[in-house]
């Protein structure tokens, strides 16, 4: 499956019960330099929206550049209040944005799909270069697999039953591969932590909402969803379950 259509079918998820993006971020955007008040920002790969969302509301103008149909309309829902919000249909490797647009290209959970030399190419096409700065910053919500028992059991699940977990995860992105995309300038790495609490219903959708979750119909969907089950009720406290996770920022010129 193209990375553009992956997630087609997981969007009422992927808006649910996906983590957000902590406020550390614009702190540290503003103190490195890379975001002003009034910067212009592109978020590529913008899905539904969560990292937009606190752009926007610090006041920045930011254009959401997502490929795919069904996410890009769902961010234009989530995103209506906001008239500084432009929705975009391109790729990291094509935004369509005009050339020296943008004062800020950020990339959320997105990074890993991008063709990195070409939408490296495209980024310094739409940045502007003012005084040899062109700011980008790249940000995961890692989630963590080996700090309490639930979560080395989810990790555990995945391995078992996922279609492409190992292929597609985006851990592939080592510091090497991101030094190598903003060389010649060293980037900075910015980590916060962040957290989701789910009930069954709840975790049961943050895991469809992954693209490497068998759907419904895949011989994998029921024993995964059982497994699922069994987890949560071993492990659960008080009815709940915790996703904790590191975000990570890197933040550079290109």
């Amino acid at each position: 499956m193209l990375p553009t259509q992956r997630f087609s079918s997981r969007v009422s998820d992927y808006r649910k019960y996906r983590p957000g993006y902590p406020d550390g971020i614009l702190r540290d955007l503003v103190a490195e330099g890379a975001l002003a008040p009034r910067s212009v920002v592109a978020d590529v790969g913008s899905g539904t929206g969560l990292l937009t969302r606190i752009f926007l509301e610090h006041g920045n103008p930011v254009f959401g550049v997502e490929p795919n149909d069904a996410m890009r309309t769902a961010g234009e829902e989530e995103l209506r209040g906001f008239s500084r919000f432009s929705s975009i249909r391109g790729t990291a490797e094509a935004t369509t944005l005009p050339e020296e647009s943008v004062d800020l290209v950020i990339a959320g959970q997105a990074f890993h799909w991008f063709d990195r030399p070409r939408a490296k190419a495209e980024f310094q096409r739409i940045l502007r270069r003012q005084a040899g700065y062109r700011w980008c910053a790249l940000i995961w919500n890692e989630r963590l697999t080996d700090t309490t028992p639930f979560l080395r059991a989810y990790e555990e699940m995945l391995k078992e039953f996922s279609t492409d977990y190992a292929k597609v995860d985006h851990r592939q992105m080592t510091p090497e591969i991101i030094a190598e995309f903003f060389a010649p300038h060293p980037p900075r790495l910015f980590t916060y932590p962040n957290k989701q609490v789910f009930d069954f219903a709840q975790l049961t959708g943050r895991l469809l909402s992954s693209s490497y979750a068998p759907p419904a119909g895949h011989p994998n969907h029921e024993p995964m969803l059982k497994e699922l089950a069994a987890i949560f009720e071993k492990l659960q406290e008080n009815g709940k379950v915790r996703f904790d996770y590191r975000t990570e920022m890197t933040v550079g010129r290109l």
